[in-house]
């Protein structure tokens, strides 16, 4: 036990960090490992592989993640700030050289080799883009510099989503976009702006849909589905009927066998067939727990950065989840999104890990100096917001 008299940083981070959303997030982390046990062994045996080549992957990509997690979640506001800016600069290079050096995978070259490693730049540009923007909307609305703040993110949003839509990758251009129009309506979007942006949001999707095929095939076999290929989405229905509310049972699944992307894109689908409907609803409400603890949080932050980081940071992560859910659901278009912490892949769970390590960092209680004392006060966030 730690106790309160101790100054230590690990102390000081074990008092003032939000222990429910690190065991919500934990949770999620750990059960990913375990729902990986379902999903992976067919796909692995489909392909070759050892039987639990994923999981020991998973499990060994789990690891780095909370590590990173609990090591960035330890950073103040200020270092937060610095290390997304860096972050982003790095990240939005690599991204661009995946255009050139990157390994083309189903069409799209969204994945780079470095030193031996396989990594998805966009994955961690992601949460670096969103603490940039809510930089710039704060610095803007408390005028502590003369810039044109929403002319400076408008134009970041359109460099970062060059070179993700060129790869192409239009699922996380579009969850970069739908954050970004979230935090300018959270900073004060004028009428004008929100007319703006809707009718550039209905030009892209159209645009998308006659540039890309692949797009135009998506949405094609999503309203009409008759007489189209919708394999993939049609088992992930079978596999939500089969298991029913209470699941076959771990390891008993049959439709999953069939499902190719049983592992990463669809292992919702997964869970609903061996672990059945009370299980999803249940990691659906922990999804739940973390986005709305974290605006709960942003909602009582007098600091506007803060403030605006923290909400982009839980809309980031809950409009992931949303997505993947509502594909395997068939409510929308296959996006190619993962299940955040859930779905195999080791930049996405290392990148997810920095994210939340952002967000607990954001959402930990700040002293403040008493001028009596001259010592902090931790205050509780109505009490900071007073």
């Amino acid at each position: 036990m730690v106790s309160r008299t101790d100054r230590s940083r690990f102390a000081e981070w074990w008092w003032t960090i939000d222990k429910f959303l690190l065991i919500a997030l934990l949770a999620l982390v750990f059960g990913g490992v375990v729902l990986s046990f379902a999903a992976s062994p067919s796909v692995a045996d489909r392909i070759g592989a050892p039987t639990y080549h994923f999981v020991q992957r998973q499990a060994a990509f789990a690891i780095p993640a909370i590590a990173v997690m609990i090591g960035v979640s330890m950073l103040s506001p200020r270092q937060v700030r610095k290390t997304a800016f860096i972050l982003y600069g790095v990240m939005l290079l690599l991204t661009i050289a995946t255009l050139f050096f990157g390994t083309e995978i189903k069409g799209s070259r969204r994945w780079l080799n470095l030193i031996g490693m396989s990594i998805q730049p966009t994955e961690f540009l992601k949460p670096a883009f969103v603490i940039l923007i809510a930089y710039m909307l704060d610095e803007v609305g408390s005028r502590r510099f003369e810039i044109p703040g929403k002319p400076v993110a408008a134009f970041i949003l359109v460099m970062t989503l060059a070179p993700v839509v060129a790869q192409p990758d239009l699922g996380q251009a579009m969850l970069l976009s739908i954050v970004w129009c979230s935090l300018f309506f959270l900073a004060g979007l004028p009428w004008l702006w929100t007319v703006m942006l809707a009718g550039l949001g209905a030009t892209g999707l159209a645009g998308a849909y006659v540039v890309f095929p692949h797009v135009a095939g998506r949405i094609n076999r999503f309203l009409d589905p008759a007489g189209k290929d919708t394999f993939q989405v049609d088992t992930a229905l079978d596999a939500f009927q089969a298991g029913g509310w209470l699941g076959v049972g771990p390891g008993e699944g049959t439709v999953k066998q069939i499902l190719p992307d049983a592992h990463t894109d669809f292992v919702f689908a997964v869970t609903a067939e061996e672990f059945g409907l009370i299980v999803c609803m249940g990691l659906v409400a922990v999804f739940a727990f973390v986005v709305l603890r974290s605006l709960s949080h942003a909602r009582d932050e007098p600091d506007g950065f803060v403030r605006l980081a923290a909400s982009g940071l839980a809309i980031l992560f809950g409009v992931q989840a949303c997505i993947n859910i509502a594909v395997n659901l068939h409510l929308m278009p296959a996006k190619g999104m993962t299940l955040p912490f859930i779905s195999y892949g080791g930049s996405s769970l290392v990148a997810i890990g920095l994210e939340m390590g952002f967000l607990l960092a954001l959402t930990r209680r700040r002293p403040r100096i008493d001028a009596a004392l001259r010592s902090p006060v931790f205050l509780t966030r109505r009490e900071n917001a007073a």
